[in-house]
């Protein structure tokens, strides 16, 4: 069995671009992958193009020696885009591998250590209460949901007094606990906004008292060390590593304890191959895992092979492949809907759980390549706020 085509489709989740990637080998097997969406998407085509010089005519099955392979043709180490393009590389070889022994990828990782796995439902914007309790009630009934990730900014945090920005969240968080059934857990994500880790640790202080899941990524991820200051007197699970890149980078987060849950996502750091050492780390330093998945339906797929087969996880972040577009922050529930078509059978939570697929090969899912030409490209860019001094805050 050799691989000898790829093909890149540039689709669509809902209203936000993807970049689809299939592997086939001589023998009729297709494997898929996909990327992250750092943007700019259209930049991707031509990086894997690249890539797949090092893979055409080789084994599939040689996963870790084709990994490798495309990790050390970069003299320097790659970033955001070229980790993109072989993270959906190697989910394509794990599918391929799989595929052609007749077993779920997780059966090629040691098998299943746990039955299904626990998700948490995106919602991303700062609701009132009763319109959260009426959101998150919803879906429980539908979906069997009962953690929910929120922002924790109820008002523009560059036009009023820090200490007020604090308050509020915590006044928030309060009205949220008072207002919501006791059993669930709402995680807070401060989308890497704050610059100070002074600044951080007084948030986070000021919603410990009402039990967040985790206060997520607070910082910006550049300067590690800053992460186990932040540590230091905060009295809440901290979670972070949806922006760093690779076991090297997640091994110096972990010493200096800048973390109580890693946050890697599949899709950026270059696929189960990398996801697999970072969980290993993480799991020496009594740290849990809980990847980042804002992304569509074979994202989830991949997560939830790795998921079933990693001792230490904990919980992954879900988003409905049909409903509610994605938006960060405000303080309204999403109303527009769309749906993503590029998978055929996706993952759907049952009681808050994705259940296994024991007896389909590879990520146990079906693609629709007719969705993906149908819905091509959407054209998205983050928003990037201003200061009332005119200055760019962080996106």
């Amino acid at each position: 069995m050799k691989i000898d085509r790829m093909r890149v489709f540039v689709t669509r989740d809902k209203d936000r671009p993807r970049v689809v990637v299939a592997l086939d080998t001589d023998d009729g097997l297709t494997g898929w992958g996909e990327c992250y969406n750092h943007g700019p998407d259209l930049a991707l085509p031509p990086i894997l193009d690249y890539l797949y010089n090092f893979l055409a005519g080789q084994d599939p099955t040689r996963v870790e020696y084709l990994y490798n392979l495309m990790l050390q043709q970069n003299r320097f180490p790659p970033g955001a885009l070229g980790l993109s393009a072989i993270s959906a590389l190697d989910h394509c070889l794990w599918d391929l591998a799989a595929k052609a022994a007749g077993v779920p990828v997780y059966k090629l990782l040691g098998g299943e250590v746990r039955d299904r796995i626990k998700v948490y439902a995106g919602v991303y914007t700062a609701p009132d209460a009763p319109a959260a309790k009426e959101e998150f009630d919803r879906l429980n009934e539908e979906w069997g949901f009962t953690a929910f990730k929120l922002s924790p900014w109820r008002l523009d945090i560059h036009a009023h007094r820090w200490g007020e920005v604090v308050r509020s969240s915590a006044e928030y968080f309060r009205s949220l606990r008072e207002t919501v059934r006791s059993d669930y857990d709402i995680a807070f994500d401060a989308h890497a906004k704050i610059f100070e880790p002074a600044a951080a640790r007084q948030l986070g202080n000021a919603l410990a008292p009402y039990d967040p899941l985790f206060f997520e990524e607070p910082l910006r991820p550049e300067n590690i060390e800053m992460w186990g200051d932040l540590k230091q007197g905060l009295n809440c699970t901290l979670a972070t590593g949806e922006s760093l890149y690779n076991r090297n980078e997640f091994l110096r987060l972990l010493q200096v304890k800048g973390a109580d849950i890693i946050q890697p996502d599949i899709c950026v750091v270059g696929g189960i191959s990398e996801m697999r050492r970072i969980a290993t780390l993480a799991e020496a330093h009594f740290v849990s895992i809980a990847p980042h998945n804002p992304m569509g339906p074979l994202a989830t797929a991949v997560n939830v092979h790795f998921s079933a087969a990693q001792q230490n996880f904990r919980i992954l972040e879900y988003r409905l492949p049909k409903g509610q577009c994605y938006v960060y922050g405000g303080t309204d529930i999403q109303t527009r809907e769309d749906e993503t078509r590029y998978v055929v059978d996706p993952y759907l939570p049952k009681d808050g759980y994705l259940e296994l697929r024991p007896d389909r090969p590879g990520w146990g899912v079906e693609m629709d390549e007719k969705a993906m030409q149908e819905d091509g490209y959407i054209h998205w860019q983050r928003r990037v706020p201003k200061r009332p001094d005119g200055s760019y805050a962080f996106a």
